[in-house]
């Protein structure tokens, strides 16, 4: 596992934001993709075609993608902007179901590293493959 402290990072989504009841992260997310990918294939509006989601305080989640021109305008979809000033960042490759595991390992290897973690915490999903050992996900944490 190979964390790279970084600094300076910077992303604009749209999507759609819930809470996640019951603790039920993975579930809200699913629905708000749904919903998001309705409106950007049902619009045909140009996008990078990656899942980002957005964990923060209070139980919320945000579910996005990055648009190509990221300035359009009445897409009914909720714009959210991020910018990190210092942040962990861990590629994990392999199965989704293992994604929780990894983001686990790296929380607990950065307390051990003396780093602090924060909210917002983001999985950006890879271009998928049928090699479930091949997919790739990005995980990204603030640190303070």
């Amino acid at each position: 596992m190979e964390i790279l402290i970084k600094h300076n990072y910077h992303i604009v989504i749209h999507g759609f934001s819930g809470v996640a009841m019951n603790k039920d992260y993975v579930g809200i997310a699913f629905q708000l993709s749904d919903k998001m990918w309705k409106v950007v294939k049902g619009n045909a509006i140009e996008n990078k075609g990656k899942n980002v989601w957005v964990y923060e305080t209070g139980h919320a989640v945000f579910a996005g993608v990055e648009l190509v021109n990221p300035g359009i305008k009445n897409t009914g979809l909720e714009l959210k902007e991020i910018t990190l000033k210092k942040y962990a960042y861990l590629k994990h490759v392999g199965p989704y179901q293992l994604i929780k595991q990894a983001g686990q390992n790296m929380n607990s290897e950065l307390e051990r590293m003396g780093e602090k973690t924060a909210m917002p915490y983001i999985e950006i999903y890879g271009h998928w493959t049928p090699d479930e050992n091949l997919l790739e996900t990005e995980l990204i944490v603030r640190l303070d």
